[in-house]
């Protein structure tokens, strides 16, 4: 009896613990939603963060969106592709947009043309955004004032088995931001990385949108109030669930659900190829 007392004891504050847990993390969920979307900061984008706007990856999705809205708060915006030429165009902001995936999920030795893929995921989701930022960040250091959007994804965020070469490059997207966004606060500037889980656009191959997977339109809207508020953000409200949701999950739980759901869209794309 008197050896059960104390385990009892034990177990009122580990359950005490993590009811106290719990609180905590729905609390700050809680503020989190309410302060970014439900305040947010979309009266405070526009010219006050720089004249000009220069956008990547504007002909479609995401960053057509982008551009779209900044126009419509007064910024000039300046179109840009992954020309020398069109970069050298440093704006007090930028939203690097360029990015590129995997035609289906697949493991890494059986990738089509491995060689050349590695080089382009690389080319396009790392190089390309270090490169741009290179370009415009001096200005923005000069001046004191800017933002740098950088879209990363939620396979950036977490590791995607059969997705593994992109979901690593996303990762970088997400790690340079957040070092950059240190190193340069101070200096006025906000360095914002945006982890998005599916939207609905061509690189994705999504044509509907959903609730969970919203149009690029959608999507931005609910993007642009989290700029000057969070420098890490999923940008859509659904999304920001999602990961939160994920992020309780144990990661031989999380891998396994990966794992399943990119098997099963792997088969499908196989199955669909043979019909073909």
């Amino acid at each position: 009896m008197e050896s059960f007392l104390p385990a009892t004891g034990f177990l009122y504050w580990v359950g005490v613990g993590t009811v106290a847990y719990l609180a905590l993390r729905i609390s700050c969920f809680l503020f989190t939603a309410v302060r970014v979307w439900g305040l947010g900061n979309e009266s405070g984008v526009g010219p006050r963060l720089g004249e000009w706007a220069v956008v990547t990856g504007s002909t479609d999705g995401i960053g057509k969106s982008y551009a779209e809205k900044l126009a419509e708060r007064g910024m000039k915006i300046v179109l840009i592709s992954r020309s020398q030429d069109k970069l050298n165009q440093v704006s007090s902001e930028i939203m690097n947009n360029v990015g590129m995936s995997y035609e289906y999920p697949e493991y890494f030795l059986d990738i089509p043309d491995l060689d050349n893929t590695i080089k382009k995921l690389i080319s396009v989701n790392v190089l390309s955004v270090s490169k741009m930022t290179q370009l415009v960040l001096p200005g923005m250091v000069e001046r004191s004032k800017g933002v740098i959007l950088n879209i990363s994804s939620a396979t950036g965020r977490y590791p995607v088995p059969l997705l593994t070469i992109y979901s690593a490059t996303k990762a970088f997207v997400d790690f340079f931001s957040q070092c950059l966004h240190e190193e340069y606060k101070s200096k006025g500037i906000f360095v914002q990385s945006v982890l998005p889980f599916f939207v609905a656009t061509k690189l994705a191959k999504i044509g509907k949108p959903t609730l969970d997977k919203p149009s690029s339109e959608k999507f931005v809207k609910c993007a642009i109030k989290t700029i000057g508020v969070q420098s890490r953000t999923s940008g859509y409200f659904i999304h920001y669930l999602m990961a939160s949701v994920t992020s309780l999950l144990p990661s031989w739980l999380y891998f396994k659900i990966v794992m399943n759901v990119n098997k099963s869209l792997r088969a499908r794309y196989f199955k669909k190829m043979k019909k073909n």
